[in-house]
């Protein structure tokens, strides 16, 4: 074999199968994705597809490229409001999954249907049971991180779960969670173990900024408290978070929660739009296959070392986590990591 001839090396960093598709464009790609471990560029033309086999990375010839499903997901996106509704753009099935949970009304299908009757096959609704919920979980005790306050004369307890410890600048430490764990006045933070005071929310939101996210930033303030760019697992080992990136689909991730067990998955898209029970709309979150419970909001998704997500929500999120990694017919919600570091000027440390 002539070196003229010679098979590329197996293209394995998804920045530079990103930035080939990102030349090719949006109208003679439709996205990347894990199959076997390998990363899979799906094309709409041959020519595309040699251009990425020549690069060392797996080519798919799909029909519909990414400017088309894009286009789908956006009229959905101007629908006003639906609770119970999930979509993304899935590139491994190259099509604009939609998931349409329990209590979504006719009317409201129709609302579906008619927003992308034009698309044919490149559209997938299917119907799943059980509803979409925030896992921020209101009781006293458990564990994790704290917070007490009152609301309409009650007192309540807010258990979450820790994300990343971060920095700025500075140096100054701050630890990421769910934005939604901070409504009704959630704001001064404890550490659930010990009750150890760590600090108040420094900013959050739910849903209610312009780019419709779901993240909190709680600001370290107990000079007594040392935060650690680790990950602690249930059973007390820890892993280390060096650097945050994007998802990709296909890739597997773990989530660790408060309340449920560590579990393993995969990510199943990228771009996601979900409305959850309460009528709040979330665009640009992963949704993965880990099951996830009340409690759990605020938890890190990972991989290896690279920092994914903060967890949001999930399906069956009343209901406890089997033993196997992922369970049927649930998914999860994350924030994607990248982009809160980039809005709030943080790092991972």
């Amino acid at each position: 074999m002539t070196a003229a001839q010679a098979v590329p090396a197996p293209l394995t960093d998804p920045a530079k199968a990103a930035a080939i598709a990102n030349q090719l464009g949006s109208k003679r790609t439709a996205g990347i994705y894990y199959r076997n471990d390998r990363l899979v560029v799906a094309v709409t033309d041959q020519a595309a597809a040699e251009t990425v086999r020549s690069a060392g990375a797996v080519a798919e010839v799909v029909p519909h490229s990414t400017a088309e499903l894009s286009s789908a997901k956006a009229k959905l996106d101007q629908l006003t409001r639906i609770p119970d509704t999930a979509w993304s753009i899935d590139p491994s099935s190259n099509r604009v999954e939609v998931k349409i949970y329990a209590g979504v009304s006719d009317a409201d299908r129709s609302r579906i249907e008619k927003a992308v009757s034009g698309y044919g096959d490149a559209v997938d609704i299917t119907e799943h049971a059980g509803k979409i919920e925030s896992t921020a979980y209101t009781m006293r005790g458990g564990v994790g991180i704290t917070s007490e306050y009152t609301s309409g004369g009650t007192d309540w307890i807010t258990t979450c779960t820790a994300g990343f410890n971060v920095q700025n600048a500075s140096g100054k430490k701050y630890m990421l969670t769910a934005g939604h764990c901070m409504g009704d006045g959630a704001v001064t933070w404890h550490r659930r173990s010990g009750d150890i005071p760590l600090g108040r929310a420094a900013d959050w939101v739910y849903g209610n900024d312009t780019n419709q996210s779901d993240y909190g930033v709680v600001e370290y303030t107990n000079s007594n408290v040392t935060p650690y760019g680790t990950i602690q697992y249930k059973d007390g080992s820890e892993g280390q978070i060096s650097r945050a990136a994007g998802a990709f689909e296909g890739e597997k991730v773990k989530r660790v929660g408060t309340m449920s067990q560590d579990l393993v998955g995969m990510v199943l898209a990228t771009d996601a739009t979900v409305t959850y029970t309460d009528g709040i709309t979330l665009h640009h979150m992963i949704e993965a296959s880990n099951c996830s419970v009340h409690g759990d909001s605020g938890g890190p998704l990972f991989s290896d070392e690279t920092a994914l997500g903060i967890l949001s929500g999930g399906s069956y999120a009343d209901r406890p986590c089997g033993d196997t990694d992922s369970q049927a017919d649930r998914s999860s919600f994350y924030e994607p990591v990248y982009k809160v570091l980039s809005w709030e000027g943080l790092k991972i440390y």
